[in-house]
């Protein structure tokens, strides 16, 4: 059942107007949102993440002190429980592809609008990846890149297993890919749960990077 609580987010960002502004937005939507602390560097994120134990950082890339994919890297490692999601002002392909293999739940970019955060915000609540279409476009054009060498064979998936991956690229919810399938939801999620044990991964966003790499669906 999809948790009605309101999500415990740390703010981690190093401009303080910045984080004042977030802030603010947040509290417009206790229902949503609860914010638990905001950090300015790297390791003060890492310090308040284990102190606070949120339910999501919202995570900035460019900060001293270890940048915010340092920090990712530490925080996924030490609470893998808890989810990160970047949001940045960078449109590195680079530093994108590097979040999503450090297992992050989302990447977005400071320029998106208030509605669609708080809807990325809910999509993170019910367990979801926080990505707007297009930078799930900018993750099919630039993880291609990063193709795989070597001859390892991909593990075997079903044919609704590769359908349902086909969708997860494409930046489709849960329910938008029950729907496409005419499956239920609950059904999407346990194709999902079984393609992450199959890849040994630990979300959607690393699947996608997978399943791209891997040839296992196409870029079209």
């Amino acid at each position: 059942m999809e948790s009605t609580h309101p999500l415990n987010v740390l703010i981690a960002d190093d401009h303080r107007l910045f984080r004042q502004g977030l802030i603010g937005l947040l509290r417009t939507r206790p229902d949503l949102v609860k914010v638990a602390g905001e950090a300015s560097t790297g390791r003060e994120a890492i310090q308040l993440a284990e102190h606070l134990h949120p339910d999501v950082i919202l995570m900035d890339i460019q900060m001293p002190d270890g940048d915010g994919l340092q920090a990712a890297a530490q925080i996924r490692q030490r609470l893998p429980d808890v989810r990160i999601v970047i949001l940045t002002a960078s449109e590195s392909d680079e530093q994108m592809y590097h979040a999503v293999q450090l297992g992050v739940a989302g990447y977005l970019l400071k320029n998106l609008d208030a509605e669609e955060l708080f809807e990325l915000l809910a999509s993170v609540r019910r367990g979801e990846a926080a990505l707007t279409r297009a930078m799930a476009a900018r993750l099919l054009k630039g993880v291609a890149h990063h193709a795989t060498h070597g001859n390892a064979e991909p593990p075997a998936l079903t044919e609704r297993e590769i359908q349902v991956l086909q969708l997860v690229v494409q930046g489709a919810t849960n329910p938008e890919i029950a729907a496409r399938l005419c499956v239920s939801v609950n059904t999407v999620k346990t194709h999902l749960r079984n393609i992450l044990e199959k890849l040994h991964l630990d979300n959607r966003t690393q699947v996608a990077g997978y399943a791209i790499q891997a040839g296992l669906v196409s870029l079209l």
